[in-house]
């Protein structure tokens, strides 16, 4: 059997910025790959139709509780598909939902954690579902949130922001990579180079440097304009919205930035982002 190795984050992290680059990596064809095709190099834990295949019953008949008790079935079926290491995508807190683990420990091999100043986070990700900047930063502060089974997906369990930070980055877990997502921004040749390291993939110095230009932000943004993205949400014009760091200081008013460093504000230190708003 197969490991999995997760590409965990809070919604709006980076994460599908990462699939994008391995895609790129992993299946070289000199140019820009299919947006829509990422899912030939890292599946999803909460893909409806892999759940269907193991329920013994419609979906909306199991509840969140019977959705979250095929999860580890789901994940040993993903992680005895076929390679050797399966990376997978997850917004799920590292947690226990319904007194059994988020994550099957049996075939989890370790973990890239991307991490996102939250407020940029929250800017992002009121766009992404369309609803305002307070109502998201209640979102991102209410432990154990969790999403709702849609057409595509199955019920997710981010948590508050700080839930899923802290579960996931634990001090002394060395089978998890903490990237930050402003320091892709900033330096993506040596935080990439660090992701695939941890991750044991090899390439050339072509490959990897194509691949960094095949999924630069513009690249992914004039991609998506052309052929459009299967992931974006219903509620947002564009998924490639901004790809910035900071972007929250043109955005939230003072109030809205002290709420969420006054709920988030210990993981936001572990990380440099301070409390004040001259980081990040």
């Amino acid at each position: 059997m197969g490991s999995i190795v997760w590409l965990a984050s809070y919604p709006k992290s980076g994460n599908t910025w990462l699939r994008a680059f391995l895609h790129n990596v992993l299946h070289d064809k000199g140019g820009p790959l299919d947006l829509n095709a990422l899912a030939k190099s890292s599946r999803s834990d909460a893909w409806r139709p892999d759940f269907e295949r193991v329920a013994d019953r419609p979906l909306d008949k199991l509840g969140d509780a019977g959705i979250a008790a095929l999860r580890a079935q789901v994940q040993r079926s993903l992680a005895g598909s076929g390679a050797a290491t399966m990376l997978v995508k997850t917004h799920s807190a590292l947690t226990r939902i319904g007194g059994r683990p988020s994550h099957a420990t049996d075939v989890t091999a370790g973990a890239v954690y991307l991490v996102r100043d939250p407020r940029d986070v929250a800017v992002s990700y009121a766009d992404h579902l369309a609803v305002t900047i307070d109502r998201i930063i209640e979102i991102m502060a209410t432990e154990h949130a969790h999403t709702r089974l849609d057409e595509t997906h199955v019920t997710e369990f981010p948590g508050s922001w700080s839930q899923n930070v802290a579960t996931w980055t634990a001090p002394g877990n060395d089978r998890v990579h903490a990237v930050r997502y402003e320091d892709l921004l900033g330096d993506p040749e040596t935080s990439f180079a660090g992701i695939m390291r941890f991750l044991g993939i090899t390439c050339d110095d072509q490959v990897f440097g194509r691949a960094l230009a095949n999924t630069s932000f513009d690249q992914l943004s004039r991609q998506e304009k052309d052929i459009g993205f299967i992931e974006r949400s219903h509620r947002q014009e564009q998924f490639f919205r901004a790809g910035q760091s900071g972007a929250w200081r043109q955005v939230l008013t003072d109030a809205q930035s002290a709420r969420i460093v006054a709920d988030h504000g210990a993981q936001m230190a572990r990380f440099g982002y301070g409390n004040g708003g001259h980081d990040g």
